[in-house]
């Protein structure tokens, strides 16, 4: 993490140990989520485009974390945080018809994503 305390963050970034506590919590947050989903839904095609969801933005999460503090490729995070950002809001879309509870707890999940786009693009400018 001492890499990115040499960037050039505005003041209202957060620190990055408050980084790892807010993903904790958001993950937390969206395996529950995840779990009152597979247990509401029947298991039909709509189902099948959630859970690929839920997979995908682990995936491009962890992806996103190895572009990012990994490899230290601040362009290519971007990008590939703009694709999180959309797969979370389109989940989101997805979860609100199966249960508002699971929506409610996805919620901060795609606030998050959007935010840590957005802060990828300031980080990011020269």
């Amino acid at each position: 993490m001492d890499w990115y305390k040499m960037l050039s963050l505005p003041i209202w970034a957060p620190s990055g140990s408050s980084l790892g506590t807010v993903w904790a919590m958001i993950f937390i947050l969206s395996t529950v989520s995840a779990l009152i989903v597979w247990n509401r839904t029947p298991h039909d095609a709509h189902f099948g485009w959630i859970v690929f969801l839920f997979l995908l933005n682990a995936f491009l999460n962890v992806f996103w974390s190895y572009l990012f503090f990994n490899q230290h490729q601040i362009g290519g995070a971007a990008w590939e945080a703009e694709f999180l950002s959309f797969s979370a809001i389109v989940l989101l879309i997805l979860v609100f018809p199966v249960s508002f509870r699971a929506f409610f707890l996805l919620a901060p999940y795609a606030f998050w994503a959007v935010f840590i786009t957005y802060l990828t693009y300031i980080v990011g400018l020269p």
